[in-house]
Formats: C-alpha cells, sequence, structure tokens
C-alpha cells in the first residue's frame, strides 16, 4: 500500500492500483462513460481526467486521465479543480453534439451546468458516443463480431461492411454494458435479434425458461470443453440443484450425529 493524497486527504491505495481506482474505494465521485471493470481500461471518453501534482515536481501539475494513471507514493490529486471541471464541460459540450439522444450523457451534463451544445448536432437520434465499451467487451467473450468502421466523423460502431455477423452469438454482452442505451435488441418466444440476425433461444429443460441461444452454448462448448449437458439448465435451475446436492450431502452426517448423541445417553 501506499499514501497520496486526493481532494486534500492523505489516503492509502492499493500500489499499481489506477487513480480511478483509488477514488472509488474511498468513495470519491469521478464521472466515466467508457470504464468497466470487466474489460480492461481504454480512456475513451476522457471524463476521469483529474488533476496531478507531486512535490518533487515543484509547481506543475498536469490534467491525466486517472483510469489509466497509475497511483505514486506522494501523488497530490485534485478531482475537482477549475482545471478539472473546465475540460470536463469541454468533453460533454461535444459529447452531447455526438449523442443528442443520450440520457446518460445528458443527465451528466446538467450536473455541469449543460443544457445543449454549443456545437451542431452531428446526429438528432444518434446515442452512441464512441465508447468502445461494447467493443472490448466483445472481444473480451470471444466471438469478436464487432468493431468501430470507418474514419473521423464517419466512425461508427457496428459490423463488418453492416452486414449480419457470422461471429455474433447473441450473448447481448455489448447491448448489456453499452452506457448510453444506443445498442437495441428484440426478444420474442421465436428468437433474439440483435445486429441484424435473429439467434434461436436455448430452453432450460427444467423450467422451461429461456436464457441464452443456441449460438452462444455451441460457442461456450467449444471454448471450455464442458459439452452441451452443462449450459442446458438456466443459472437459477443450476443454483437450485447446487443447493439440493449440498442438503442431500449434509443429511446423512447430521443424522448420524443425533444417532451417536442418542447412544451416548
Amino acid at each position: 500500500m501506499i499514501e497520496l493524497t486526493i481532494d486534500g486527504k492523505v489516503l492509502s491505495a492499493r500500489e499499481g492500483a489506477s487513480i480511478l481506482d483509488a477514488c472509488r474505494a474511498h468513495r470519491i465521485p469521478v464521472p466515466t462513460l467508457c470504464h468497466h471493470e470487466g474489460v480492461e481500461p481504454y480512456g475513451g471518453c476522457r471524463l476521469c481526467m483529474v488533476e496531478i501534482g507531486h512535490p518533487e515536481w515543484g509547481d506543475w501539475t498536469g490534467l491525466v486521465t486517472s483510469c489509466l494513471y497509475a497511483v505514486k507514493a506522494g501523488l497530490v490529486v485534485q478531482t475537482g479543480s477549475p482545471k478539472v471541471v473546465e475540460v470536463r464541460r469541454q468533453l460533454l459540450d461535444l459529447l452531447l453534439a455526438q449523442a443528442p439522444a443520450a440520457k446518460a450523457v445528458a443527465a451528466l451534463a446538467r450536473s455541469y451546468g449543460l443544457t445543449q451544445s454549443s456545437y451542431a448536432a452531428r446526429d438528432p437520434e444518434n446515442k452512441c458516443i464512441l465508447c468502445g465499451l461494447c467493443v472490448r467487451v466483445c472481444a473480451a467473450q470471444g466471438p469478436c463480431a464487432i468493431a468501430a468502421q470507418g474514419r473521423g466523423a464517419g466512425k461508427y460502431i457496428g459490423t463488418p461492411f453492416k452486414k449480419e455477423p457470422d461471429a455474433c452469438i447473441g450473448c447481448l454482452s455489448c447491448a448489456h454494458i453499452c452506457p448510453t442505451g444506443h445498442i437495441t435488441y428484440a426478444e420474442t418466444p421465436a428468437g433474439r435479434s440483435i445486429w441484424g440476425r435473429t439467434f434461436e433461444l436455448l430452453r432450460c429443460g427444467s423450467c422451461g425458461r429461456s436464457h441464452i441461444t443456441v449460438a452462444q452454448r455451441d460457442f461456450l462448448t467449444g471454448r471450455t470443453g464442458l459439452g452441451t449437458a452443462y449450459f442446458e439448465p438456466c443459472a437459477e435451475c443450476k443454483r437450485l440443484e447446487s443447493a439440493k446436492r449440498f442438503a442431500s450431502v449434509g443429511t446423512p452426517a447430521a443424522g448420524s450425529i443425533q444417532r451417536e448423541r442418542r447412544d451416548a445417553q
């Protein structure tokens, strides 16, 4: 553990942790839209910028993305200095123009006194801020079905050539991790549709609930080698079955203890 100063308080942090990790460990709010504990930090939205200094650096201070900058002994961090507030306002001004329909962006902008962007909106219906969370979680899962496409003002997140992605397994990881709700899907008894492709749903043999897609089951079977039978029951039924096993294991032992007590008497 090392000690650093955050907003005037001397606090401890795990060596190697990021400044953002240290702030969250001590419940110091730092805004972010592109960060998630399940994937590697990316620094895409830049909203987690903080101002840092150090006694060894004299009066020099600088702005860094807290999700990517590791803590250092003696580091002095300011999460709400005038420089930090100004750069966040500029970033949110740009994000409001990039994704005018994103409620998460609008709410965060209001907290910094912004109700509308000073720039022309790119697309009034757009919610995507190009944070890359969906791409990173898809890669972490294994399919790598989506990616950033195009360049400059024409950049977007999608499938290769805007076609149905063969690699997609319909797991919905991208939709669930999206901070602005840009990625949508539909689910009916007939199947689950996302990225222009419809997937057959796998139903639990015990309760009949549809829980994952057949494509997801096949992908996980090939990746883990556990066999298709492991993925047939839903997570809730698996937990119930495990509880029953533990209960059945404990019953004979409890009974034998009671018999031993009776015999001893």
